[in-house]
């Protein structure tokens, strides 16, 4: 556990609840997160709050893993493949995170997210019902290749997974906004466990603050996911275009101005 003030603390915690409740309908809760951990531990390591933000961030998926799991009931058969091939690739990206600059990565991510946000809002009708586009076989290998190429994005890089992954699950697979977010729930678990665990074998968590900070991101996931599913895809839909939104305005400042 890092010395920190009470005030920072509370800081932290507040946004680990915000982040929660965020990652539960649409991910992107490190939008919120990772940059208040930069404010409040500014002589942390970038290992440390890259592992410790994982920590935090697998309490509040594994509440909303399980609250879709039970209220949604998305396909095993999907799910399965998705999450574990997602879980390698985390760990293989979060192996090779400090030998890439993060600056090859950000315009990639810049121009791709721009791509999604305005695909999605010229198709209001898209993710409003399930149609699956693949099937058998098929579906189950393009369920794969989004779990490996996402979750090594997400071990290396991080900002933005959940998002990618549910327009992967909307608009590759075909699955409704709903549908897609549980799906990536249970996926971003994988991903979360899969670096943690390679990072852990450096020293490089703060468990202490991450299990305080993961205590507050549980509860604000947990709310997320009551939301999402009562709301439905609708709801879902806007907030992910609102969180998209957010991390464009974000990355395109680390870009242009690198912040």
């Amino acid at each position: 556990m890092p010395d920190v003030s009470l005030w920072t603390l509370l800081f932290l915690v507040i946004a680990a609840f915000a982040a929660g409740w965020i990652d539960a309908v649409v991910g992107g809760g490190g939008l919120l997160q990772l940059p208040a951990m930069l404010l409040g531990l500014p002589n942390a390591s970038p290992a440390q709050i890259l592992s410790t933000n994982k920590i935090s961030s697998l309490c509040g998926t594994t509440t909303s893993a399980v609250t879709f799991g039970v209220k949604v009931r998305p396909d095993k058969k999907t799910v399965l493949p998705l999450a574990i091939l997602a879980g390698l690739g985390a760990a293989t990206g979060a192996l090779v995170a400090t030998k890439i600059p993060m600056s090859w990565f950000k315009p990639i991510v810049l121009v791709l997210l721009i791509g999604v946000a305005i695909y999605t809002a010229m198709k209001p009708s898209l993710g409003a019902r399930t149609a699956l586009r693949f099937d058998g076989r098929d579906h189950y290998l393009a369920a794969s290749g989004v779990g490996v190429l996402i979750g090594f994005y997400d071990g290396a890089v991080g900002p933005g997974t959940g998002s990618f992954l549910i327009f992967a699950l909307v608009g590759l697979l075909g699955y409704n906004f709903l549908q897609a977010s549980a799906k990536a729930k249970i996926a971003n678990v994988a991903t979360n466990l899969g670096a943690i665990l390679v990072f852990a074998l450096h020293g490089a968590p703060l468990w202490g603050l991450g299990l305080i900070m993961g205590a507050a991101n549980m509860v604000g996931g947990l709310l997320g996911a009551r939301t999402a599913v009562a709301r439905g895809s609708r709801f879902v839909r806007v907030i992910f275009l609102v969180v998209v939104s957010a991390l464009i305005l974000r990355l395109a400042y680390d870009v242009f101005f690198g912040g």
